[in-house]
């Protein structure tokens, strides 16, 4: 019988195409971009050389979702 001493979290890094992006980040497609362009997001992927199709990498998305500052809309006002 194989058993862990300590609970352990497994994570393994994937891709993530648009849709799934957008919904992890809530950054529109333009904005996105815009952001990459500045450095403030993370790079796009080609899943293959001849290939326009692009993705991101799980873990760099959820690093962008943590590092970003939550506004209180009531003090923003």
């Amino acid at each position: 019988m194989n058993q862990l001493s300590a609970p352990t979290q497994q994570f393994t890094d994937r891709l993530v195409r648009e849709a799934e992006r957008a919904k992890i980040t809530s950054v529109s497609r333009t904005s996105a971009w815009a952001l990459e362009k500045k450095g403030k997001f993370p790079k796009r992927r080609r899943l293959h050389a001849d290939s326009d199709r692009v993705c991101w990498l799980l873990s760099e998305l959820l690093e962008f979702v943590q590092s970003r500052e939550v506004i209180d809309m009531e003090q923003a006002s």
